[in-house]
Order: C-alpha cells, then sequence, then structure tokens
C-alpha cells in the first residue's frame, strides 16, 4: 500500500512539474492613478481585455504623486514600463537614468485652469496683477504655466504654493489667494463653486504632459511585449473617444469615483483632444522642455533622436 501511495505521489510530481506554470500578474505604474485622468485608457485596457487579448497578464495600477517618485515606480518593478510625466523622464535621464520614451501619453496641458470665487472681481489675467495666486508646488507644471502666462500678459503676481489641487481651492475659498489650479475630474465636481479666470489652453501652445518609458535594457531584451502594451494602450484611447459614456463607467470603477463628475472630465478632455494614441507631436514636446527652461528644470535643447523609440507605434 505504501509502495502504491509512493508511486502515485511520484506521478503527480512529475505531471505538476511538467505542466506549463501560469505567469504571475503584473502591474503597470501610471502617475496620478486614481485621483487625475491620465490613467483612463490603462482602466479600459484592463476592463476591456486588450492586455489578455495580446497575452499580457496586467491585473492593476502601481501610482503616486507624480514626479520622481513615478519614475522610480517604474524602475522597481518587475515590469518597468509606465507613464510618467515628461518633465520627471527628462529629470531621471539628467541624472544618467537610461530610459527610453515609447510613447506620447497625455498630449496637452489645456486642461488646467486658474479660478476664483464669483465674488472676487477678478475676471480676466490682468486682474490678477499684484495678488496671491496660488500653485501647487515649486518647479512643478502649475509654477511653470503659472510663470509662463503671467510673463506674457506682462504683469507680476505674489505666488503661493499651495501643496496641492484641494490645498489651494481651499485657500480661494478662504481668500488667503485670489486664484488657485484646478484640472478634471477635481474641476468637474467644483465647477459649481468657483468661475475660470483663465484656462491653460487659451494662452499656450500645446504642450504634452506625459509620455510612456521603460528602461532601455528592458527594452532591448522586450521589444515584442512592449509593442503589445503600446498597441493596448493605442486600442483603449481610440475606445475612450468613441465611447465616453461606458468609458465614465468603467474610470469611475476602477478610481473608486463618482460616474457622472468622471463623465463630465471625460467629455471635457475629449474636446482637448487629451489622449494621444501614441504618436509623437515633437513641437508639443519642445514647447513643454521650454516651459521646463524657465523655471530651471531644464537646461539647453533634448535631442529627441536620443531618448525616443518610435518602434513600437505600430
Amino acid at each position: 500500500m505504501v509502495i502504491v501511495y509512493r508511486l502515485a505521489f511520484i506521478v503527480a510530481l512529475a505531471l505538476t512539474v511538467g505542466m506549463p506554470r501560469p505567469v504571475a500578474a503584473e502591474q503597470i505604474s501610471v502617475t496620478h492613478w486614481g485621483v487625475l485622468m491620465y490613467g483612463a485608457p490603462y482602466a479600459v485596457a484592463i476592463e476591456k481585455g486588450y492586455y489578455k487579448e495580446a497575452g499580457l497578464d496586467i491585473d492593476g495600477v502601481l501610482t503616486s504623486k507624480g514626479g520622481g517618485t513615478t519614475v522610480r515606480n517604474v524602475m522597481a518593478s518587475s515590469l518597468p514600463y509606465g507613464e510618467v510625466a515628461l518633465s520627471a523622464a527628462l529629470a531621471a535621464m539628467k541624472q544618467g537614468i537610461d530610459l527610453k520614451i515609447v510613447h506620447s501619453g497625455v498630449r496637452t496641458a489645456g486642461e488646467i485652469l486658474w479660478v476664483t470665487t464669483p465674488d472676487s472681481g477678478v475676471a480676466s489675467v490682468k486682474d490678477l496683477a499684484g495678488k496671491k495666486v496660488a500653485f501647487t508646488s515649486p518647479k512643478s507644471v502649475t509654477d511653470m504655466l503659472l510663470t509662463m502666462v503671467t510673463a506674457k500678459h506682462g504683469i507680476k503676481v505674489e505666488t503661493v504654493a499651495a501643496g496641492g489641487i484641494g490645498g489651494g481651492l481651499t485657500m480661494v475659498e478662504q481668500k488667503a489667494v485670489v486664484a488657485a489650479p484646478v484640472m478634471d475630474p477635481i474641476w468637474s465636481k467644483v465647477s459649481g463653486k468657483f468661475k475660470p479666470v483663465f484656462l491653460v489652453k487659451d494662452e499656450l501652445p500645446t504642450m504634452v504632459q506625459t509620455v510612456g518609458v521603460t528602461t532601455a535594457e528592458y527594452a532591448k531584451a522586450n521589444k515584442d511585449k512592449l509593442r503589445k502594451l503600446v498597441q493596448a494602450r493605442k486600442k483603449a484611447v481610440a475606445f475612450v473617444y468613441a465611447n465616453p459614456e461606458e468609458t465614465a463607467k468603467i474610470v469611475a470603477k476602477h478610481y473608486g469615483a463618482d460616474e457622472k463628475v468622471i463623465l463630465g472630465a471625460v467629455k471635457n478632455l475629449i474636446a482637448l483632444k487629451y489622449w494621444s494614441a501614441g504618436d509623437f507631436e515633437y513641437d508639443a514636446m519642445d514647447h513643454m522642455v521650454k516651459g521646463l527652461q524657465i523655471i530651471g528644470e531644464i537646461d539647453g535643447k533634448v535631442d529627441w533622436s536620443k531618448v525616443v523609440d518610435a518602434s513600437y507605434l505600430n
């Protein structure tokens, strides 16, 4: 009897060893996932099964508050690929990290606007002259945009770092500043309480906000997998533009957010052609670089031919 049990165990073990083992699920890193709208295509790609169709097992998203933290998440992940701020990618490269930009992400900063209270008496950029105006944090995109817009109009303001979008809006309500930045989906939620002072889309040229990145080492060894990742996102972007209502349901589910708020945000951003299918718009990338130069984040021009790999787009 013992011999029979041992034989059965050996046979079972042999079958187990011979069977293909399931590949562990992986996660993509996306800046501000669950808070801002950069991540909408990834939610769609997961929910609609676009990754699975490509033979990829992606079951979730790693996130951060942006900047270098998202880049570090990409570097530390078993799947070193994700969407990060263009500024963070360039900063990492400046520090000697060998990254490759493999697709565009969010192609505009036009959704950002500065708002005030209805009774403030402020109705335009010119009205901000000499007043306290908030941005999120020093050397941030909102710091850069506010600097560029006020310089364009030849005015000076007293800038205040609010620490975040919510902090800035609270300061506006408490009259600590006269205006602060906001963006979707937060704008769709609070638009009844504030009025716009200016929208970036009306003041500045198109600037690429985010890009898909990976390490040069991973790109060299995983070209086919990277192409599948990029193509799945591209398919999801097309779905977003064609199906705003279903996109809102999906994003609300993955973000744990109010569906009506997300739908408002999706519609606003579709009007701006917010999400890129992946193609590189070098003029818009250069415009972001010029802004980063203004706030001292980048010196000189960027040679895109050395940091961009467009081979995964088709």
